[in-house]
């Protein structure tokens, strides 16, 4: 893990491409690869091209190493491994130095212990990720498709292999080739290996029908790719074609053959390509090897491009005929087991059954590789479970209770049928009680047991004189052991059920509840807790935020301790996930030293956040359980994602709305404003010239108009901040308990000076009267609503100003007797720039904006604010505050 948590400074600053991959391929050691690399190398850097060599596999070529020359080469790691050290590609060098193009030889080398990356086509994908275009070679024995049908050729198995996918994402792929008896004359000459591997390789691998066959197989390979991507760039449905290969999952060891030659199909017609497990309660008690094998089965399908489907139920033949018909498959890809079955039992085999069940979709059958053998009924491997004493005393329990029933029926004088059926129920409810097989085969044989020691002459004997008994034991012992069976499959289907039905209902609460999500927060932590009670395990889960290093929480709570597990290690291999967009920790193919299996939540646009779940010590995850974890990381991503967009759309829509209301702002201040300062210039302009010509009842009117227009314009300032302030969300209430008597008298003291003019009253219902609010602006909107009655009523009339207890709120009015508004006007008289004469700001007398401006400051305190008629005429504004009770303690 060297280095994980030193090479990000690099990686932050990676380019925003995809690096291209180009692969020279061959179908054997020696054709060229590396040679025809080397020279492309040095084309590009005569195109002025950065390109560095990161490793080469010299194999002692002197032709191959003479082409070195001129090339930057990055020192490779050194890593020891059984006391042999062994030279690496080292990766974190390659990020920080950061070429154009580099070399790496050998995609399908297997890494050393230690190294981040288990693969070496992994530390290819990071470097394509990280923006650096790569030359790499392959043979043809190393695509993970084309493994069995090359062992089949050479009867050599090649152990280090790539994915297909790894080959047909390859943005260009170049064939080196040459004639196998070229080959096989290089080899001769040692300029392939040295001669004493040679000499062996020529009797083994290199003979000439193994390079002739392998060479056809690389030719082939490489024009499938070139026809598919002509389809693809031609017409995508035309290279689908419609066609859909189903290929079923198993333990068993044949069947990573199987997964090979359907994944190869499914590269021939272009189609579809899904793996389905059929989860059985047989295949739930798979231990050891089987379980292994079924893990690596798993994993070989995900790596030939597979789409994983599970499924439940008994019979694996009918739910994989259902699943094909309603999933649109075309074609089903089943392996054959060559055994033998037993000529005492002529069952139907999963082949025939799903043969006849399939209908008109094509059924392919590939044969195991095995040796044909006969299965041995009495040694048939399973898991076996432990036996608990606390069980057999249940057996005890309750065939002891039915022999006393019993023998209470048999002193009644009952017939042995319905002493018979008495032990048939007792070994029914045994098989419902315990678990296993065991137990009701226990019950069955000691049914059997103490029916003939009870109830059958001579009683208390385990003799029988009847010659009939025998065979009433027989069928009595086999009835038992068939309803034992019965009663312990119908259990098991019940469990399998229970736990469908409980991950559905995860998923579809799961759904409803990120929908729910107010923030990104709540909405991963309500996917963490999903995942825990999923797994029955703590998750620890954080967002992914750029250039910042993830906050991780942990669900539940009470496992809090877990942070501190976190190392710097585990840390590194977080921010990986992050950054490359992949799965990694324990578990995987990438930083596997990890104590935890780190899983990206990712959108359509990048990582939304990170999950890190315990994998060490704890039991390893179900195919299922994987399946559900990744539908609920799929949707946490969709939904973080949406949230996101929705909150860039409103800060985009509030940009928008502040922007336009800046132009109408513009555009109104810039008429409005000119006739008060074109007085105050011009009556401080005859104060200069004239001042001594003019009397002193002239100045002060000049005096008194310079005021009006000052104190207009401060108003007019006063609610262009309010205004601005609300509408950025920058407004902080500052929330108190305040006399409604305080606040009407500062109110009073500071409106328009024109207010004189007109008759003002104050009116409360109680001097005690409080309200919560933000005094400083009610005070505001008391004046602005004062100031529209002076300006729109003529002088002399009467204007109110009261307040009264309504409920739990407090309700202020400011009254008039002037002319009234019309209903038209009364719809948008607290819309922004609206006045009542002219609908636009356009005069002197005002921007229209003191009413919008209390309608927001009064719905920030959770208010409200109304117009309504005055009687018998005039107008009335009331809005409400909450109210704030007054407690008094008399002494």
């Amino acid at each position: 893990m060297r280095g994980v948590t030193d090479m990000y400074d690099a990686q932050a600053q990676q380019k925003c491409r995809q690096g291209r991959l180009k692969i020279f391929f061959g179908y054997a050691a020696g054709v060229g690869k590396t040679y025809a690399m080397l020279e492309a190398a040095h084309l590009a850097q005569k195109q002025g091209v950065d390109v560095v060599v990161g490793y080469i596999e010299r194999h002692t070529r002197p032709d191959t190493l003479a082409l070195l020359d001129g090339l930057e080469q990055l020192p490779t790691r050194t890593v020891e491994y059984r006391g042999i050290e062994l030279r690496e590609f080292d990766i974190d060098a390659a990020l920080e130095r950061r070429p154009q193009l580099i070399l790496v030889d050998e995609l399908a080398h297997s890494n050393a212990a230690g190294s981040r990356h288990l693969k070496r086509y992994q530390d290819v994908e990071e470097l394509l990720h990280a923006g650096i275009d790569v030359y790499t070679t392959v043979n043809v024995q190393h695509l993970e498709s084309l493994h069995d049908l090359v062992a089949s050729i050479t009867q050599i198995s090649v152990n280090e292999r790539i994915p297909d996918s790894v080959f047909d994402s390859a943005d260009q792929v170049e064939l080196v080739d040459i004639e196998p008896d070229d080959l096989i004359a290089r080899l001769q000459s040692g300029k392939v290996y040295q001669k004493h591997q040679a000499s062996r390789a020529l009797d083994h691998f290199f003979v000439r029908d193994n390079l002739a066959a392998l060479r056809e197989i690389a030719l082939r390979r490489t024009a499938d790719r070139l026809s598919r991507n002509a389809q693809k760039r031609g017409s995508e449905t035309a290279a689908k074609a419609g066609e859909h290969i189903l290929v079923c999952l198993s333990s068993s060891p044949s069947n990573p053959k199987v997964l090979r030659t359907a994944a190869r199909m499914a590269e021939a017609f272009h189609s579809g390509f899904t793996a389905l497990f059929v989860e059985t309660p047989e295949t739930r008690e798979l231990t050891g090897e089987n379980l292994r094998r079924l893990r690596d089965n798993l994993r070989l399908a995900e790596q030939l491009g597979a789409q994983i489907a599970t499924v439940y139920g008994d019979d694996p033949a009918v739910q994989i005929a259902e699943y094909a018909r309603v999933s649109g498959i075309t074609k089903i890809v089943i392996g054959r087991t060559n055994h033998k079955a037993s000529p005492l039992l002529k069952s139907r085999t999963l082949v025939d059954q799903l043969t006849r069940l399939a209908g008109d979709i094509d059924v392919y059958i590939i044969p195991d590789n095995q040796p044909i053998y006969h299965r041995k009924w009495m040694h048939k491997p399973r898991q076996t479970q432990p036996v608990h004493l606390l069980d057999i005393l249940k057996v005890l329990l309750i065939t002891s209770t039915a022999s006393l029933i019993n023998l209470g029926f048999y002193n009644l004088g009952l017939r042995e049928a319905n002493i018979i059926t008495v032990y048939l129920l007792g070994v029914l409810i045994a098989a419902v009680w315990t678990p296993g097989h065991f137990y009701g085969a226990l019950a069955s044989l000691l049914s059997v047991i103490e029916f003939n020691f009870l109830f059958t002459v001579p009683r208390f004997t385990l003799a029988a004189d009847d010659p009939d008994y025998p065979v009433t034991f027989f069928i009595m012992l086999l009835a038992s052991m068939l309803s034992s069976s019965l009663a312990t499959r119908v259990k098991k289907q019940a469990r399998q059920s229970a736990q469908k039905a409980y991950y559905m209902e995860l998923l579809m609460n799961c759904n409803q509840k990120l929908q729910q999500g107010r923030d990104e927060w709540e909405i991963i932590r309500v996917a963490a807790e999903q995942i825990q009670s999923l797994l029955d395990r703590p998750v620890l889960y954080a967002l992914a935020v750029p250039d910042q290093e993830p906050e991780f929480r942990v669900t539940p709570a009470e496992k809090a301790g877990m942070l501190a597990s976190l190392t710097l290690e585990e840390k590194g291999v977080a921010n990986w996930v992050i950054r490359n967009n992949k799965r990694a920790g324990a578990g995987t193919d990438t930083l596997r030293q990890a104590q935890n299996l780190y899983l990206s939540v990712r959108g359509n646009l990048g990582v939304m956040g990170i999950v890190a779940i315990p994998v060490r010590n704890w039991p390893p995850l179900e195919v299922f359980e994987k399946n559900v974890l990744i539908a609920i990381l799929n949707e946490c991503g969709l939904i973080l994602e949406r949230h996101k967009l929705q909150k860039e759309k409103q800060a985009i829509e509030l940009e928008t709305r502040q922007e336009r209301l800046r132009s109408n702002l513009l555009r109104a201040i810039s008429h409005d404003l000119r006739t008060p300062l074109t007085s105050i210039s011009g009556n401080a302009g005859v104060l200069m010239e004239k001042s001594i010509q003019l009397s002193e009842e002239k100045k002060q009117q000049i005096y008194a108009s310079i005021y009006d227009d000052a104190m207009w314009l401060i108003n007019l300032t006063e609610n262009l901040l309010s205004i601005t302030r609300i509408e950025n969300g920058t407004v902080h209430l500052q929330m108190e308990a305040e006399l409604l008597d305080d606040v009407f008298h500062e109110a009073l003291a500071h409106i328009d000076r024109q207010s004189s003019e007109h008759q003002i009253h104050m009116e409360l219902e109680d001097d005690l009267l409080m309200a919560r609010m933000d005094a400083r602006l009610i005070v505001q909107v008391i004046i602005n609503l004062i100031n529209n009655a002076v300006k729109y009523t003529q002088k002399g009339s009467n204007i109110t100003l009261s307040g009264r207890r309504e409920e739990n709120m407090a309700v202020i009015s400011v009254a008039d007797d002037g002319p009234g508004i019309s209903d038209e006007a009364k719809e948008h008289l607290f819309d922004l720039f609206y006045t009542a004469e002219h609908g636009k700001a356009d005069s002197r007398r005002g921007l229209g904006l003191g009413l919008n401006l209390c309608r927001s400051i009064v719905n920030a305190h959770g208010g409200s604010i109304t117009v309504s008629d005055n009687r018998p005429q005039g107008s009335i504004f009331t809005f409400t505050l909450p109210l704030e009770e007054v407690k008094i303690q008399h002494v």
